[in-house]
């Protein structure tokens, strides 16, 4: 063999041996990038009376999840047009707080001083306000979130329609961790308040700590709101999405991506 064809042939010899490395370390190198991606969850309170930041919030270029307070002006409407864009659509059940006037809460209620079978009744008529409901938080509900009584009333509607539950955690006592373990209620907690202070400077510090929280755990909830900080926040969530999915390592999911049935699989039943 003269000595070009020698040195061809020791070429091709060698980007044979050379190819199932690479192949492999690009393959190695795409499941540690898979394995890293952390999971980011935005679900936004308050929608359902044509409240500052709806339509702002709904034009955020990522899917999230949608908390509706039903029975009122534009929960109907705010209901179809996130299921419309892709988002998830959640109840947001009004819960007594500790604090805090009853009439803040809205219509349909769920208050201390209710009967086992109005509590019963009241979440099931809320579910049915809420077309392509897949969940249930807590509006305010300090008082309620605690209860033990009122919560496995709560918690076993929403086993009985398929929902699971978010605890919103406004308060250190509640007992949704305990009730929805026995019950088998699929359920999920906040990790971050995004807008408890009104300003644009208290959110994207808040995004920062969801940033850190993530640095630690596989995946980070947030809550924001529509209202008097909706249009803020929105601001804040529009300008942080894109430096957060450039650098690879943060996806932004739905609460229903998050939430595995009991069988394993996707837990998505929604309530046309």
């Amino acid at each position: 063999m003269n000595k070009p064809c020698r040195a061809a042939a020791i070429g091709i010899i060698a980007l044979l041996l050379l190819w199932p490395v690479s192949a492999g370390q690009v393959t190695a190198a795409e499941e540690e990038q898979a394995k890293s991606a952390r999971q980011f969850a935005i679900v936004i309170d308050d929608f359902g009376n044509g409240m500052d930041g709806t339509e702002e919030m709904l034009k955020l270029p990522v899917k999230f999840t949608v908390a509706i307070m039903p029975f009122m002006p534009t929960t109907q409407k705010d209901a179809e047009e996130a299921h419309r864009l892709g988002h998830d659509v959640i109840v947001h059940m009004p819960m007594e707080p500790n604090k805090g006037l009853k009439k803040w809460l809205g219509p349909g209620a769920i208050t201390a001083d209710l009967s086992d079978a109005e509590i019963r009744k009241r979440v099931e008529e809320a579910i049915d306000n809420v077309p392509y409901a897949v969940g249930m938080n807590n509006h305010m509900g300090s008082k309620i979130t605690a209860d033990e009584r009122i919560m496995r009333i709560v918690l076993t509607v929403c086993k009985e329609r398929g929902l699971f539950f978010l605890d919103s955690r406004t308060t250190f006592k509640t007992v949704v961790p305990k009730v929805t373990e026995e019950l088998g209620v699929p359920a999920l907690g906040n990790d971050v308040f995004l807008d408890d202070v009104y300003t644009e400077q208290h959110v994207a510090k808040q995004i920062t700590l969801a940033k850190k929280h993530l640095e630690s755990h596989d995946t980070c909830i947030v809550i924001g709101h529509v209202g008097p900080s909706g249009k803020k926040t929105a601001a804040v969530l529009k300008a942080s999405i894109p430096s957060m999915q450039s650098d690879g390592h943060v996806e932004f999911v739905k609460l229903s991506n998050l939430v595995p049935s009991l069988s394993g699989d996707p837990f998505i039943l929604p309530n046309p």
